[in-house]
């Protein structure tokens, strides 16, 4: 057939262990990501190699089949990315005020740009420094992680105008990938990426989706 009309991003992981099947002791609430009181939670384990998977797979997967399929995606009249996020990346969950400033200036962005600090990340959990650098304490990498892809979703908008490319949050929905503590179902949480996979306006790009509403980056 020789093109592509739509692209959705869907693959994630979590990028930490779970210490135990209990969802209460697994729950993780704004007040843990969110602000100076801040608890570590015990149960959800975080390490260097669960951090790198979890880029490998949020980031540098969609990058990379992405990039394989603009060929394709171009072909298109009517071409779209979506690019399943999370409130989670939205950057008031980020409590380091440079990667704040770095992801939040849409008109200065570069891939390049959003790369380092990926690396810069990825080296300070080699190192333990995931408090001292101001990162979050808990879902570090999975924030981060998301965080990236909504900034590489903008840089990729500004590359490609003749394709719609947003990213939504489906909202917390209940997968083996939360261990089914999230409050959606499946079927709920596809109405966001569906409504953005056929959006009539193709200027509607770079933007991103709470669920099926308009939001912001913030």
């Amino acid at each position: 057939f020789g093109k592509l009309d739509i692209l959705v991003n869907n693959a994630g992981v979590i990028g930490s262990l779970f210490l135990t099947d209990d969802k209460e002791k697994l729950a993780i609430g704004p007040e843990d990501l969110i602000g100076p009181n801040c608890i570590k939670n015990e149960y959800v384990k975080q390490t260097y190699e669960t951090a790198g998977d979890c880029f490998k797979t949020n980031y540098y997967g969609i990058k990379q089949l992405t990039k394989a399929l603009i060929p394709l995606l171009k072909k298109s009249n009517s071409a779209r990315v979506v690019n399943v996020s999370s409130a989670l990346g939205q950057l008031r969950v980020i409590p380091n005020v440079e990667a704040k400033k770095e992801l939040g200036d849409g008109d200065s962005l570069t891939e390049e740009k959003v790369d380092n600090l990926v690396e810069g990340f990825l080296e300070d959990v080699k190192h333990n420094l995931i408090e001292a650098k101001s990162w979050p304490i808990n879902l570090s990498a999975y924030i981060v992680s998301k965080a990236a892809l909504n900034a590489y979703t903008r840089v990729l908008a500004k590359k490609y105008p003749s394709i719609a490319i947003n990213a939504v949050c489906p909202g917390f929905t209940a997968t083996d990938m939360n261990n089914y503590t999230g409050i959606l179902t499946a079927e709920e949480a596809a109405k966001g990426p569906v409504k953005a996979a056929l959006l009539p306006d193709i200027r509607v790009s770079g933007r991103y989706f709470e669920q099926t509403e308009l939001s912001t980056f913030e």
